[in-house]
């Protein structure tokens, strides 16, 4: 059996230089999508995650858009290891303290039409058990999501997910339907104000044309992040929500990177001025740690455990994730990091539009509190997609200490995902901008941009 210190990238390798590619490393991995980055990370701190030699990586997409206290945080490690001492994992039947606390601390956040809660997994696991809350509430199988949205990978999800390819997997589940993606940005030149939720209106007459009479839920994301960070238009889901009300469907709203104060609100549904019938949360909710949970009301959790709802996991109810939950949610409120989320969100603006103004490519700026995006164009008059430059760009911040995403996806340009931690500092924010501005000067300097 190798050691570690066998596939260190100081050790001996197939490859050439010496130094150990993504595909050495990855050689007994299943690659599931993307490619590995260059490196071993072998710690993390704050803001950073450190590779094999020690290079410090300033974290822009907190982990996989989850750590949202940032890396090692004190009180999150204090909790594991006290939490390892406790019960860690029980059977689905019995009930602990953690469970029981953090269904009230979220009841208690997100109020009375949302009280009842299941504390699962995965963010993809909590938009299953949501799709089958409504299926069995309404007697509906029908679903309508965004189609550049991202809701996971796994059963009745990834028919919700229209933002990644999904070709070669056979049929998905009949009753899906794609709703237009509100997508401001891009609105053509000839269409004012309103337009998106003109365009509304057409798509639901189109659904009503389409559906056999079985509609269960419209699934949506309150700013869709995979999809290229857009938020739907003042009054778009309020409207949305409407429409599910007059075709008796309930409307279910991913906050899987939202959630818990990312946005400079608690929830972004907030920003939006709406009660959705079921919430989901995840990725934000564990800190870092996998932890979901669906939220419904009283009223859709009787009548659906009267028909016998049924949504076993292995995981479901486990107090050790529940404990870091509930230390996660304390740390948020208690150090008022929603409203450090909005200031430091409103900063990171100010500097993304200094780029904008310095480079014509940056197309496009937005965003929330410490979820922002940068779409790159080739010009700001066509708002050409330039996916290759934005995948350059997003190398090369690497190559000079940053970690952030790009968004390559069908039809859309590429777009830099920004999630730094609650916890990041004005001059973690400089720095990281700092270096998005370098990684674009290299890049136009070498002539990309004409490559697309």
């Amino acid at each position: 059996m190798a050691s570690l210190d066998a596939i260190r990238p100081s050790s001996p390798s197939p490859s050439a230089g010496g130094t150990l590619s993504p595909n050495d490393l990855a050689r007994n991995l299943i690659r599931y999508g993307g490619s590995f980055l260059p490196c071993l990370i072998e710690r993390a701190d704050g803001a950073y995650v450190y590779d094999q030699t020690g290079r410090a990586l300033l974290d822009f997409t907190s982990g996989q858009m989850s750590a949202i206290l940032g890396h090692k945080h004190p009180e999150i490690v204090a909790t594991m290891k006290a939490a390892a001492d406790e019960p860690v994992h029980l059977f689905s039947g019995f009930l602990s303290e953690p469970v029981v606390k953090l269904a009230e601390v979220l009841a208690d956040l997100l109020g009375p039409k949302l009280s009842r809660s299941i504390l699962l997994s995965t963010g993809a696991e909590s938009n299953e058990a949501a799709l089958r809350l409504a299926k069995l509430y309404t007697g509906g199988h029908e679903v309508i999501a965004f189609d550049l949205a991202w809701h996971g990978m796994t059963g009745a999800a990834f028919p919700t997910t229209f933002s990644a390819s999904r070709r070669g997997y056979g049929p998905q589940l009949p009753g899906v339907m794609a709703l237009p993606t509100p997508y401001v940005y891009r609105r053509p030149d000839w269409a004012g104000d309103g337009f998106e939720l003109d365009m509304l209106d057409y798509a639901f007459g189109l659904i009503d044309r389409q559906s056999i009479g079985a509609l269960a839920a419209v699934i949506v994301e309150p700013i869709l992040s995979s999809g290229g960070l857009i938020e739907p238009p003042p009054g778009y889901l309020a409207r949305l929500h409407e429409k599910c009300r007059e075709r008796g469907m309930l409307l279910i709203v991913d906050e899987a990177q939202t959630g818990l104060g990312r946005t400079g609100a608690m929830f972004a549904s907030e920003h939006h001025g709406i009660t959705p019938d079921i919430i989901t949360l995840s990725k934000t909710l564990g800190a870092g740690l996998p932890l979901a949970a669906t939220l419904t009301s009283p009223e859709i959790e009787e009548r659906c455990h009267e028909r016998g709802f049924l949504f076993y996991t292995t995981h479901v109810s486990d107090p050790f994730p529940a404990r870091i939950g509930l230390k996660a949610i304390e740390i948020i409120l208690r150090d008022h990091l929603t409203a450090h989320a909005a200031k430091m969100g409103a900063q990171l603006n100010v500097m993304l539009r200094e780029l904008q103004d310095r480079f014509e490519c940056v197309g496009d700026v937005r965003g929330r509190g410490l979820l922002a995006g940068v779409e790159f164009v080739r010009d700001p008059a066509s708002k050409m997609p330039v996916p290759a430059f934005g995948a350059a760009v997003s190398r090369r911040c690497f190559e000079l200490g940053l970690c952030v995403n790009i968004v390559q996806l069908p039809g859309m340009g590429g777009v830099m995902r920004m999630a730094p931690p609650l916890t990041i500092t004005a001059q973690e924010l400089a720095q990281g901008v700092d270096i998005i501005g370098a990684a674009i000067g290299d890049c136009l300097a070498a002539g990309l941009l004409d490559q697309g």
